[in-house]
């Protein structure tokens, strides 16, 4: 079953939405966030994507009592990322009752440890794939490595886990996806993979879905009207 799945940032307290990632690009702020999570769950979200923003620049945790709070307060998926840098705190989390937690740097400099909490925790961990210029970046987006993303992505093939591909080249853009990165991603590990990255048409959701990917996180779009999530839910799901 394909998952339309909002996105909800964390920056400073607030829920945010930035251009490609930058911390000075704010396009949308909100206080509140655990009611911004709660009304995405009213509106039939199935599942919630959590980002500490403030955690992937910082190399740590930042909101976990908010991550916590949204936790308690709704009936939904969560899965979360940002400054999880550790196994510890990977773990932490998942025995919090987090559903899902998001790795990317950890993944890109110990795979090995990535791998043994896979099999500890069989589809509640998923790596982050994020791309800029077809390289994998990490550390909040900040540095560039070699590999690139089905380079990757491969080295997790066939553990029970899940991707998530971002395209960080037109992250918060709102001018849609590339098709073809997003297919080549999906069609070369036989792993479930999430898109996130420039998703603002129906027509990217119809193309990330008919491409095979398993769901379609969004962000800025559905905050600022371009799309409508409820419609989509009704469309795609």
């Amino acid at each position: 079953m394909f998952e339309i799945i909002p996105a909800v940032d964390l920056k400073d307290g607030k829920c945010v939405q930035l251009q490609q990632g930058k911390a000075n690009s704010v396009i949308v702020s909100i206080d509140d966030p655990v009611r911004i999570a709660e009304s995405w769950v009213k509106k039939g979200a199935k599942t919630l994507h959590v980002i500490d923003l403030n955690g992937a620049f910082e190399g740590r945790l930042y909101h976990e009592n908010v991550i916590l709070e949204i936790r308690e307060r709704i009936d939904a998926k969560i899965q979360v990322g940002g400054g999880i840098r550790s196994v510890k705190i990977a773990e932490k989390m998942l025995e919090k009752g987090i559903d899902r937690v998001i790795v990317g740097t950890l993944a890109y400099e110990k795979p090995e440890e990535v791998i043994s909490l896979a099999k500890k925790y069989p589809e509640r961990i998923m790596v982050a794939v994020d791309s800029r210029k077809n390289r994998v970046v990490v550390k909040g987006w900040k540095e560039s490595t070699e590999l690139s993303p089905v380079q990757f992505a491969k080295l997790y093939e066939g553990y029970e886990l899940s991707l998530l591909y971002t395209n960080v080249d037109v992250e918060g853009l709102m001018k849609g996806i590339e098709v073809s990165s997003v297919k080549e991603v999906v069609e070369s590990v036989g792993l479930p993979v999430y898109v996130a990255g420039g998703i603002s048409s129906v027509e990217d959701v119809r193309a990330v879905r008919n491409i095979g990917a398993r769901g379609a996180v969004i962000g800025s779009a559905i905050y600022t009207g371009k799309l409508d999530f409820e419609e989509l839910i009704k469309t795609f799901c």
